[in-house]
Formats: structure tokens, C-alpha cells, sequence
């Protein structure tokens, strides 16, 4: 019930898009905007997540040594769900859709750093699976929500 209303105000503030105000005065602008697009996303994917029944146990899971993060980590009923969150402001072609970025590389370092979550945690028998949390956000649009359940294996 509180997923619901969250997330109902999470949508409800993101019916207009995901990104703020451009600010041309600051002189990290574009990478500051684009940092914010992503913690905006991510936010309206746990919410979304969580609407949909997913039960977080990490947020944002990262392991000195290793390359990147895993972006949010939880519960689909008895699956452990990795999920990889991406988020576009533009819907420009040259940038492609955002589930595209995750290339066989980044791939790579998700399912390295899931090894070592299940490892440091000694979960030893858990089904898992990759999931990639796709949002195209227009301006002056809601956003548009694609999840690809088992988008790839490992």
C-alpha cells in the first residue's frame, strides 16, 4: 500500500519528465544534469519496482577492486533480481535506446559484481537473473518504462 501511494507521487512529479531545469552556469552543467537524470531515474524505477511487488534488500551495490555498481538488488517473489537501471533524456537515434548501453562489457561487470555480492553475503543457492529497467523521458512527457526480465544470463 505505501508503494502505491509513493510511487503515485513519484509519477505524479515526473509527469512532466525526469530532467530539471538546465543550468548553463555551471560549469560541470552537462555531467551535473546528467548525474541528476540518473538518481531521478533510478528513484522512479525503485518506486516502480516496488509497485510492481519487488522487495530491496541493496540500493546502489559496489565492491572495492571491481568496476561499477549494481544499481538496485531485490526480491521478484523467489528470484534475486539484479537490476540495471538506465535512463535517457533524449530520444535522439544517435543514442539509441537506453537498455543499449548495456553492452557485453557492462554486462561483464554486473555479473562479476553479483559473484560478489552472493559471495560476501555466502548465499550459496538462490536463483537469480539480470534485469535492465529502461526509461525514455521526452520533455513535457511522463516517462516511458520498459523492464526486460532475464535480459541476460551469467
Amino acid at each position: 500500500m505505501l508503494a502505491r501511494i509513493i510511487f503515485g507521487m513519484v509519477k505524479f512529479a515526473a509527469r512532466k519528465g525526469l530532467a530539471g531545469p538546465a543550468d548553463s552556469s555551471s560549469p560541470s552543467g552537462a555531467r551535473g544534469r546528467a548525474r541528476q537524470v540518473g538518481i531521478r531515474g533510478e528513484t522512479f524505477a525503485y518506486w516502480y519496482l516496488r509497485r510492481h511487488g519487488y522487495i530491496f534488500i541493496a540500493r546502489n551495490y559496489t565492491s572495492p577492486g571491481l568496476k561499477g555498481e549494481i544499481d538496485l538488488i531485490g526480491f521478484d517473489g523467489p528470484v534475486l533480481a539484479f537490476i540495471e537501471v538506465k535512463t535517457r533524456t533524449s530520444s535522439s537515434p544517435q543514442f539509441g535506446r537506453p537498455e543499449d548501453a548495456v553492452d557485453f562489457e557492462k554486462r561483464g561487470h554486473l555479473m562479476q559484481m553479483a559473484r560478489r555480492f552472493l559471495a560476501d553475503r555466502r548465499i550459496r543457492e538462490a536463483q537469480c537473473r539480470f534485469d535492465i529497467l529502461a526509461i525514455e523521458c521526452s520533455p513535457g512527457l511522463p516517462p516511458a518504462v520498459r523492464l526486460h526480465k532475464a535480459a541476460f544470463g551469467g
